[in-house]
């Protein structure tokens, strides 16, 4: 499933326009390293190239995938540490680092490097972290068609390649995100009942769903809960019911064949008043400002 069959390496090119998209892609490629082989194998430019022993530093965010064989990684942030197939290894820009395949096994790897403000907010919000550079996800194919997919892209570069293949490594990155956290067997108690409150929450969203309720029936605590899901999800429980009571709530005003006091009633709210208020409160419009601005949107073309 994992044997990488040749060898490839693209580095495109970077329009004027292209880095206000927020991401771009500099690099894209894989290799097999057979057991004994110099690493790495092909030629780099000076700002790409390394000895792993001396390690380098890069000014952009690279996801190394390691499909085959094992080897070893280190980094600024992380002493040095065993690496096996099915890791993603996470570079980050400015963090000195260094990783090579064991002489005895080799290893097959993809890898694609990219920088920009989207990148930038993924690593500010707490999704990746350069202490936390070894995500094991197992062997994916899905992962491994995705860096196909962007070789294939770069080798043409035609018009707009940079928006298509930056839109490549975001899926990747949610992927990878998914992956870690929901990890089949190994998904650990909170993950599943956060999961199975969720599914609760999506199927009964209304403004009298209480959380403690929901904690109640899945018989945990609600501390526990409340802190698990913060966690887990980055907002409260209170808030992400607001947020799946508001999403129903848009769906609901689009139609204009409902008034907006059944509207009120169908999410749970005494009256139209309390309704308008928590509507404002998060959207920053009331709901018949908010219907009146979307119907006209719909009939513009």
């Amino acid at each position: 499933m994992a044997e990488i069959v040749s060898n490839s390496l693209k580095y495109l090119t970077i329009g004027v326009h292209d880095e206000s998209w927020g991401m771009v892609v500099t690099t894209v490629g894989m290799q097999h390293i057979e057991p004994n082989a110099n690493y790495p194998a092909m030629s780099h430019p000076t700002t790409y190239n390394f000895k792993s022993q001396n390690g380098r530093i890069l000014a952009e965010y690279q996801l190394v995938y390691i499909v085959e064989g094992g080897g070893f990684f280190e980094s600024q942030s992380l002493p040095r540490q065993r690496v096996e197939a099915g890791t993603v290894i996470l570079i980050f820009p400015h963090e000195w680092h260094s990783y090579a395949p064991d002489k005895e096994l080799g290893w097959g790897e993809y890898w694609i490097g990219f920088k920009g403000e989207m990148a930038q907010r993924m690593e500010a919000a707490g999704y990746f972290s350069p202490k936390e550079p070894l995500v094991k996800i197992g062997l994916s194919n899905t992962l491994m068609a995705l860096y196909r997919d962007a070789i294939r892209l770069a080798d043409k570069e035609n018009i707009a390649c940079q928006q298509l293949v930056s839109g490549i490594v975001i899926h990747m990155l949610g992927h990878i995100l998914y992956k870690e956290r929901n990890r089949g067997a190994e998904v650990g108690r909170a993950e599943e009942i956060i999961n199975e409150a969720r599914q609760i929450m999506r199927e009964r969203a209304n403004h009298n769903l209480q959380v403690e309720d929901v904690a109640r029936e899945l018989g945990v605590g609600y501390s526990w809960f409340r802190q698990n899901f913060k966690r887990l999800m980055g907002v409260s429980p209170a808030q992400h019911i607001t947020r799946l009571l508001m999403s129903r709530a848009k769906e609901l005003l689009v139609s204009e064949s409902i008034p907006i006091a059944n509207i009120a009633y169908i999410l749970g709210f005494e009256n139209v008043g309390q309704f308008s208020t928590a509507f404002r409160r998060v959207e920053g419009v009331s709901p018949r400002q908010f219907r009146n601005e979307n119907s006209k949107k719909m009939f513009i073309i």
